[in-house]
């Protein structure tokens, strides 16, 4: 016999997905778009990935002129 608290429609439903796009489904976390924070995070990280390589480089660059 099936749960009499658990059958029938809710009042507290949730609401409608949002539409996916051609990047693909967009993602809620906590009220605010995950998808525009997933591209701020690859701008910072893919800049700073540059930076260090550039340091590396610099250090390479000054160490054969010691030589």
């Amino acid at each position: 016999m099936a749960d009499p608290t658990t059958a029938g429609p809710t009042t507290a439903d949730p609401a409608p997905a949002a539409p996916d796009t051609a990047a693909g489904p967009k993602t809620v976390d906590a009220g605010k778009w995950a998808n525009k924070r997933v591209y701020h995070r690859l701008v910072i990280y893919t800049v700073g990935c540059h930076l260090f390589a550039g340091f590396i480089i610099l250090l390479f660059e000054l160490g054969t002129r010691n030589k």
